[in-house]
């Protein structure tokens, strides 16, 4: 069976990885990594190094994205990427092709692909991200899917309504929580020397766009800034950068400012990888920001989560979450209100067992 999987960023490649090393071990599929988007820039760490170090026999690489993300440049990325799949979908076959999440460079990728009548399966449909013009994207990528693989019934229940039928719709968990029983994070003094982080707790920062509130943005940038230079007083501060987003760049720009501003109390990393960005979630005392592997991943590592904003809003939470709007005295007041908090000890909504092997045994018996 052939496999081709889209993948346009570090962080869907990442939720990927524990799939991609089952259909890679498993002599029933034949595998192509199909690679674009951020994968390929510079000036996001280009990834792309990355996914060839793991050893693929076949990767495709597609370059299409603009460097500015004003609207128009994201637009224009858009129509691009649709022009290099029309190419690719034209000379390329495949008895199914993954697909994940709601980046506007996966919805064109797929759109590309429905006249060619290429068969999708989607990973992490049904959900709702009221924050994020993503909410479109990810529902487009369904709409073009024949298999659905989510996280939670909720989303399932939401994809039955979106499509009008349940077939194909299979509730997995969350792929990138597979191995999260066995995960051993590389070793304390290891991982602070590699990164330079003091001998200190810290808080694990991202941030994103919020691409609903474009005229927003600007006052969202500088009220996290404020806000994360306060709690690098009593906090180390270790930033991973934001993602090729509309106006992403205005955050990039502010964090920079307060990395300036801030050099011995501020960490910026471009690109962890998995192992690492999980060891620093294995580490680190708290989560700030709006992104998603907040409200997914962090529940499993006993982490407490400071949710900002809208972004993230219609998504499922388990109880380690604390939302607070995106002003700096909230962000301030909700970490001081984490901080003084244990290890949180609940459960989390998107944990399932061996979804990996699940989601290969379910193609193995449907396709």
């Amino acid at each position: 069976m052939k496999i081709g999987v889209l993948t346009s960023s570090r962080a869907d490649y990442g939720i990927y990885l524990p799939l991609l090393q089952k259909i890679k071990e498993d002599s029933f599929f034949e595998l192509e990594i199909i690679a674009f988007g951020t994968h390929l820039s510079r000036s996001h760490g280009y990834t792309l190094a990355g996914i060839e170090n793991d050893g693929y026999k076949t990767i495709h690489t597609i370059s299409s994205l603009i460097s500015n993300d004003d609207e128009q440049s994201i637009s224009s990325s858009y129509g691009v990427t649709v022009l290099k799949f029309a190419d690719f979908w034209q000379n390329h076959h495949y008895d199914l092709v993954f697909c994940l999440g709601d980046r506007f460079e996966m919805s064109a990728a797929v759109q590309a692909g429905i006249p060619f009548g290429v068969p999708f399966a989607h990973l992490h449909g049904g959900e709702t991200t009221l924050g994020a013009i993503d909410n479109v994207y990810r529902h487009q990528i369904s709409l073009a899917s024949q298999f659905h693989f989510t996280a939670t019934e909720v989303f399932s229940e939401k994809l039955t309504n979106l499509l009008g039928s349940s077939d194909g719709i299979y509730t997995v968990g969350s792929l990138s929580l597979n191995d999260i029983k066995t995960f051993a994070p590389i070793g304390k003094d290891t991982f602070y020397d590699t990164f330079s982080i003091p001998d200190e707790e810290f808080a694990l920062v991202t941030f994103h766009p919020e691409t609903m509130a474009a005229q927003e943005n600007i006052q969202f940038a500088q009220a996290m800034k404020k806000a994360l230079a306060t709690i690098s007083e009593s906090l180390f501060v270790v930033i991973t950068m934001p993602n090729a987003d509309t106006q992403g760049s205005i955050y990039r720009e502010a964090i920079l400012q307060l990395k300036n501003e801030n050099e011995n109390r501020i960490l910026l990393i471009e690109n962890f990888g998995k192992a690492n960005y999980f060891s620093a979630m294995h580490y680190c005392k708290l989560l700030i920001g709006n992104t998603s592997s907040g409200i997914l991943e962090a529940a499993s590592f006993g982490k407490y989560v400071i949710n900002v904003g809208d972004r993230q809003k219609g998504r499922a939470q388990s109880e380690n979450i604390i939302n607070c709007p995106f002003t700096e005295i909230d962000i301030i007041q909700a970490t001081n209100k984490a901080n003084n908090f244990d290890t949180y000890i609940g459960g989390n909504v998107y944990f399932k067992e061996n979804v990996a092997q699940n989601i290969i045994k379910i193609l193995k018996e449907s396709i």
